[in-house]
């Protein structure tokens, strides 16, 4: 059983990814995580982010629709296909209807307005995480 423990522990099947270009954005969310005891990985930069999921294939990602160096749009099309098993979660300060249906017909498995309630972002990272294992 130990190992079975220990394998679980290194594994990246429970890891969600945050990528926003605001540091207190990430910083908030991070906490929040690990109040509720999820493992989170931050990204400021989504091209660093996409590096890290091509190597390490998280089971979740939660991804900011503006974001100077790339559309949350973009790193949703390229983690598609770099990582096609990653649940990808779309949040947003804007509630864009073509934006909405763009990235739910690309597979997003939520679309999130912000400002949200922590237990409604909480729950659709749960079910990602969920639809991912």
């Amino acid at each position: 059983m130990g190992v079975i423990w220990l394998i679980l522990l290194n594994s990246n099947a429970f890891v969600v990814c945050l990528v926003d270009d605001d540091p207190s954005v990430l910083k908030g969310l991070g906490r929040l995580f690990s109040s509720a005891d999820l493992q989170a990985e931050t990204f400021g930069d989504p091209r660093e982010f996409l590096r890290y999921a091509r190597i390490h294939r998280p089971a979740a990602a939660l991804v900011d629709v503006c974001m100077p160096q790339m559309s949350g749009l973009e790193v949703q099309s390229r983690l598609r296909e770099i990582s096609p098993s990653t649940r990808v979660i779309i949040f947003t300060g804007k509630d864009d209807p073509l934006v909405r249906s763009t990235a739910l017909n690309g597979g997003a498995s939520a679309f999130i307005i912000k400002p949200f309630d922590d237990e409604e972002l909480l729950t659709a990272v749960r079910l990602a995480l969920a639809s991912a294992n």
